[in-house]
């Protein structure tokens, strides 16, 4: 599968990630290379990684705890003294095996020890394949709220090993699936028209779906490295779905949700809003509700709870002025950014949620 070229930095695919990394290492004279791993990661991927390095070096292994709930700087405290303690230096290398957390959080790692180290990003999940390990957003979570400390800053190289996913539960490729749907309702109805009649989330399948998924939001990243305008688009279905997600991490009440699974709600509740602010057509609205409440089934929301997630809006990084900024669909395959949308609107799309 050919590599795709980013702005500084290339993402290889399968046996290629090998070859590159192996040549990498070898000239590039890192004083120590550390990997960072979770705990689940340690035991089903590290292994197949380390079994296809032939360049010979010692690698120290730093795992921390899986889930979102450990996306802390906490956590990365704990991993800043251990590159401390294991002797990194400004010529270390960091390599991120896993999935979305890992690879946020070791990126913000990478990019704030010693003022900058180098990284590579091997995502391991479905989601930090077509997302996470893509475009430089590194960092952690504020409590429960998402992604609120962090910095742009590119990996040296994104290798996407899919046999990686062997390993994954389908709830975990049920939540990468949703921001693959996302890239093609903003920018291309064809590819959001081959994922919606998908039978299965066959690997055999998924390959050259993911290729894609990746060059779409690479081509986004290269044009609008650091968010300035298009790349808002990348965030339709986060602005509410991002405050479900953490209303639900931080709620013992109500089930803690996947990225994917609460990107899901918030595309259908946003898709709402496209309609009623953007021209999105009704039967588009449809299509975009049937096929995620078929994936990803429904969440119940009491009175209270959506009053909790409106609240959680205003730290959405989109806002401006006190005012919450949404990325919002024109049409399938077409996104307008920084849209502003009436408070009334917001209950109706819960209404049209749970309906």
């Amino acid at each position: 599968m050919k590599s795709i070229q980013s702005t500084s930095y290339s993402i290889h695919f399968n046996d290629k990630c090998y070859s590159e990394l192996n040549a990498y290492l070898k000239t590039s004279n890192f004083s120590k290379v550390f990997i960072i791993v979770d705990s689940n990661t340690h035991t089903h991927c590290l292994p197949k990684f380390l079994s296809n390095i032939t360049y010979d070096i010692a690698f120290e292994i730093i795992e921390m705890e899986a889930g979102e709930i450990n996306k802390t700087l906490e956590t990365c405290t704990q991993i800043w003294h251990s590159l401390s303690d294991l002797d990194g230096d400004r010529k270390s290398l960091i390599i991120n095996l896993g999935g979305g957390v890992v690879t946020d959080l070791g990126g913000f790692v990478a990019s704030t020890f010693k003022r900058g180290i180098h990284f590579v990003n091997v995502p391991t999940s479905l989601l930090s394949m077509v997302d996470a390990s893509v475009g430089g957003k590194t960092g952690v979570d504020l409590g429960t709220i998402k992604n609120q400390i962090g910095v742009i800053n590119f990996s040296d190289m994104v290798l996407v090993d899919s046999s990686f996913l062997d390993t994954l539960p389908a709830e975990e490729m049920r939540s990468g699936l949703a921001e693959m749907l996302k890239h093609g309702l903003i920018k291309d109805a064809n590819y959001w028209n081959r994922l919606c009649n998908l039978k299965a989330l066959d690997i055999s399948e998924l390959e050259g779906l993911i290729h894609e998924s990746i060059t779409i939001k690479n081509e986004v990243v290269k044009r609008d490295p650091t968010e300035q305008g298009e790349r808002k688009q990348l965030n339709f279905g986060h602005t509410l779905g991002h405050a479900i997600e953490s209303y639900c991490l931080d709620n013992e009440n109500l089930q803690t949700l996947l990225h994917g699974e609460a990107i899901a709600a918030g595309m259908i509740m946003e898709g709402y809003l496209s309609t009623k602010t953007c021209g999105l057509s009704e039967d588009a609205l449809s299509e975009i509700k049937n096929t995620f409440k078929t994936i990803y089934g429904s969440v119940v929301f009491s009175e209270n709870d959506k009053s909790s997630i409106v609240e959680l809006l205003k730290y959405d990084k989109k806002n401006s002025h006190g005012q919450i900024k949404y990325a919002l669909l024109e049409s399938i395959g077409s996104c307008k950014v920084d849209v502003i949308v009436a408070e009334n609107l917001i209950d109706e799309a819960f209404e049209y949620y749970a309906s």
